[in-house]
């Protein structure tokens, strides 16, 4: 009877220990699901808004060449439209990058990113001050994938 009630001490102590490794081990896989999941989410993030600006900035660009030029008012109207609406397509990506990244290095990256192609409509005096906008747009642009490479690698 001790050696039957032994047997069964030792069976339901080894289904505790199993149960609790597999808990342990889902628990692990979840956690790494996660992270997975999260870090493609930041990837799409970074991807999407240097997208984002880098169409705003050529928007930008034709749109300030076209006035510098004295093009026709309805074309530059429409080069107008086209630059509000990637302007408004940087929206999106991000809220997403402010939502899955909380590093203060890539947002300031991204602010200063955004920062410097929005104020190329300020840019539209010369040909220099517009070449001069752009160029400051791309270098923070660099800036930006340059801090979210550094973020996603370490």
């Amino acid at each position: 009877m001790v050696a039957t009630a032994l047997a069964v001490l030792g069976t339901l102590l080894g289904a505790i220990v199993s149960g609790a490794f597999q808990h342990r081990a889902a628990g692990r896989t979840e956690k790494a699901a996660r992270a997975a999941q999260l870090r493609r989410d930041q990837l799409e993030a970074v991807t999407a808004l240097a997208v984002a600006i880098s169409d705003h900035r050529s928007a930008m660009w034709v749109r300030g060449d076209a006035v510098l030029k004295g093009d026709p008012a309805d074309r530059v109207r429409d080069l107008q439209t086209r630059s509000h609406a990637t302007r408004s397509a940087v929206t999106r990506p991000l809220v997403a990058l402010r939502i899955h990244i909380t590093d203060p290095a890539v947002r300031s990256a991204a602010d200063d990113m955004v920062t410097a192609t929005f104020a190329m409509r300020d840019a539209y005096d010369s040909a220099e001050a517009l070449t001069a906008a752009r160029r400051a747009a791309l270098t923070a642009h660099d800036r930006f994938v340059d801090a979210a490479a550094t973020f996603l690698h370490a």
